[in-house]
């Protein structure tokens, strides 16, 4: 408050739990005030008649003075509704979980006289402006709608799970409730149709001397008839949903809103609104995974931690100043932009195929951003992560930023190939002259899906999309007029369309062999496959995730590459399988040698192997070249190479790349991780504190919007059955759907 930060929390008073008794296998606590001035003792006596859970009382317990203070409306969804007999209901006669415990938002401990307990009025008057309104069942995990209260300390699981069991029964009914009073030492909650057809109301007061809370009076079951039929329910907040998603957020952080939703709905019966669900799954995330805000200043510590667990680890941390009222504030900064990469990422990128793949992904928590992946691929055809980044997002200044780092730190390599999108932030990283990108040290070339999705924004239909895609694909010249011969007679704007983009970057019987064959950038199989739900984390969950996730997969991909090696085999998994593919069609071919020092050879086939088929066509083992476009593609005999070294008895191993030799995928992984150090043996940071920034905060109201560009690549597959909205089901649409149907029936829309 000194400083005058906006929004600081301070610590406003600090209390101690002593455990004083044992009430019906329940261990009770009072709390008190820590003051350090007050150092008075009172005695108490161990309470006669212990249960399976003794009491751990002290023998010195420290005067406690009552705190009169109101608090907020309690989170207290308890629904009686199925009780059965008088209106009013003996204390006798009520559930366990309601004996004994607080509703939520009273504390435990404080004290007020019973005599005035036992005075209760005989009715409540209404009261339709105090209707601050329960929140929903009580939680272990947050407080109410308020975010200011605190669930007591006492509640034990049994309680929790009997509490949240009646609220979900009330939302599932349909009643809705309004709380009138309460305070530290009484509970009044009442229909909100009281006085207007319905007599429900329910009140509990906290009895001095057995120190626990009654129910004095209940009224019910409810008489109100509902008047209308409503899609939502004013209980069902998003802490009722924080509460039955956690299980499905801890198992998977990447799981969409909408499943989140449908489950709700079909859960309680009633349907919550987007923003309500996902504001649960970022509370349900900030509870797993540490609060969004204090995860950037973790990032300083992080840094050092993992320099210290593994020596060599390259991380950059860009922060920008804060400035209040004009001048800087030395104690903050905002954070701007952070590099990292690890050892073994550095060292695999030296037994990987010479490219490398490069794209952003959006973040989906509660600041926006972008991480910035650079993929290899190792010799059986895995994806590899090597370098990673958090920036603004997509720009020339962040992409200049990664790129200068990547090519510094990881992939130093001459003559390298670069596959991306034909981002305009790249193209000016990629051709600054200083950056080390331009040829001959290294090669760029687009990522197809990428120039379809452009294509297509022009021209509509997926058939001459289709054409361009096996254009792109054609590994000869031949063939690649032929598709592109037909797309001209499609409409000859598209061709014109492409010609205007050099074929060296999108075409594969341009590219020289540097591809390899691959024509993507292989973004969203990281993402999905090594990657998956880490853009729903916060930034220092996220970082540290790529680390466990990455150590995890080195160790999964060394051991299979080990096994591979103990059984003799010399090649990687995914040539053997291209090789066998190849050796069934070359029995179909007639091989005629014509030089035998150059091995210069034709091949005709006698069957055609394909959908496009030269008939005849020149190999050549020593140059590593094929008419079909195979051999100098992907780096190993094609068909009618493997064809040739059966008629000259040679064998085909030496013909084909050292990236596929299973030695060289096992030195991949080689290298792996150190188990990280634990972060309380993390060294000091002592710089300032860094803090997100606030213009990359995601909006505040209404439904969060997404920041993807939609393309043509998104839409679904058209052979694919179309699926109902709600419960993903095909054969009907959401109109139809059996599950609004049935609900409707029952009051529940």
């Amino acid at each position: 408050m000194k400083l005058g930060l906006d929004g600081a929390k301070r610590v406003k008073k600090f209390f101690y739990r002593i455990p004083v008794t044992v009430l019906q296998n329940t261990v009770k606590y009072d709390c008190f005030t820590i003051n350090g001035s007050n150092r008075n003792t009172n005695t108490i006596a161990n309470p006669a008649g212990s249960s399976s859970r003794p009491a751990v009382a002290s023998s010195s317990v420290p005067v406690y003075e009552p705190v009169v203070q109101h608090v907020a409306s309690p989170s207290f969804a308890v629904d009686l509704n199925g009780t059965e007999g008088d209106e009013v209901v003996e204390r006798e006669n009520l559930p366990n979980a309601l004996v004994g415990v607080a509703p939520v938002g009273v504390g435990d401990g404080f004290l007020v006289d019973e005599e005035e307990d036992d005075v209760e009025p005989d009715m409540i008057d209404d009261d339709s402006a105090d209707d601050i309104g329960a929140t929903g069942p009580a939680l272990e995990v947050g407080g109410s709608s308020s975010d200011t209260q605190q669930y007591p300390p006492h509640f034990s699981s049994l309680d929790l799970d009997a509490m949240r069991h009646e609220g979900v029964l009330g939302i599932r009914r349909g009643v809705q409730y309004k709380v009138v009073e309460s305070d530290h030492r009484r509970y009044v909650g009442k229909c909100s149709k009281f006085g207007n057809g319905c007599t429900w109301l329910i009140r509990l007061s906290l009895r001095k001397r057995k120190g626990i809370w009654e129910v004095k009076r209940y009224n019910g079951p409810h008489t109100c008839l509902a008047t209308s039929i409503s899609s939502d329910h004013r209980s069902l907040d998003y802490h009722v949903i924080l509460a039955f998603i956690m299980p499905m957020v801890r198992a998977d952080a990447s799981v969409s809103i909408k499943v989140l939703l449908n489950a709700t709905a079909a859960h309680f019966g009633f349907r919550p609104t987007y923003r309500r669900v996902w504001m649960a799954k970022q509370k349900s995330i900030a509870l797993i995974y540490g609060d969004w805000d204090e995860s950037y200043n973790d990032l300083p510590r992080w840094v050092l931690g993992v320099q210290l667990t593994m020596p060599g680890s390259v991380v950059v941390l860009k922060t920008t100043p804060v400035r209040v009222g004009g001048q800087v504030d030395e104690s903050q900064a905002y954070f701007h932009r952070l590099f990292w990469t690890f050892p073994p990422c550095i060292e695999a990128f030296r037994h990987c195929k010479p490219l490398v793949s490069i794209d952003g992904t959006h973040l989906y928590g509660k600041y926006g951003g972008t991480l910035l992946i650079a993929i290899a691929q190792d010799g059986n055809s895995n994806i590899l992560p090597v370098a990673f980044a958090l920036v603004e997002g997509e720009n020339a200044e962040s992409w200049t930023f990664f790129l200068s780092h990547l090519r510094q730190h990881v992939t130093p390599q001459p003559g390298l190939l670069v596959i991306s999108d034909r981002h305009n932030g790249i193209k000016a990283a990629l051709e600054a002259p200083d950056g080390g990108w331009l040829p001959p040290s290294a090669y760029r070339a687009f990522c197809i899906r990428h120039v379809a999705a452009n294509f297509a924004l022009t021209f509509k239909g997926k058939d001459a999309r289709r054409l361009l895609v096996n254009a792109a694909y054609a590994k000869t010249e031949v063939e690649f007029d032929y598709w592109f011969d037909i797309l001209r007679s499609e409409d000859p704007a598209m061709c014109e369309w492409a010609n205007r983009i050099d074929y060296s970057l999108w075409t594969q019987h341009r590219d020289e062999g540097r591809r390899f064959g691959h024509m993507t950038t292989n973004i969203s199989e990281c993402v999905n496959s090594i990657l998956k739900g880490v853009r729903n984390l916060p930034v220092a969950s996220l970082v540290k995730a790529t680390y466990c996730r990455l150590a995890e997969l080195f160790v999964r991909k060394g051991r299979e590459a080990e096994a591979q090696m103990g059984t003799g085999q010399q090649f990687s998994q995914h040539l053997v399988k291209c090789i066998e593919a190849n050796m069934k069609t070359a029995r179909c071919f007639t091989v005629t040698l014509y030089d035998r020092d150059n091995s210069e050879f034709t091949v005709a086939e006698t069957t055609p192997t394909g959908s496009f088929s030269l008939g005849t066509y020149r190999v050549s083992l020593a140059s590593r070249t094929c008419d079909c476009g195979y051999f100098q593609a992907l780096h190993f005999p094609c068909q009618h190479a493997l064809a040739c070294c059966a008629y000259s008895r040679v064998t085909w191993t030496s013909y084909v790349h050292s990236v596929y030799q299973i030695s060289s995928v096992f030195n991949v992984y080689r290298m792996g991780f150190t188990p990280p150090i634990l972060e309380g043996f993390w060294p000091p940071y002592d710089g300032p504190t860094v803090i997100p920034d606030p213009d990359k905060r995601r909006a505040r109201e209404g439904r969060p919007r997404s920041t993807r560009i939609r393309t043509n690549m998104d839409e679904a597959d058209p052979n694919r059955p179309k699926r109902c909205g709600l419960c993903r089901q095909p054969g009907h649409t959401r109109r139809s759907c059996p599950q609004v149907g049935g609900s409707s029936q029952t009051g529940h829309h």
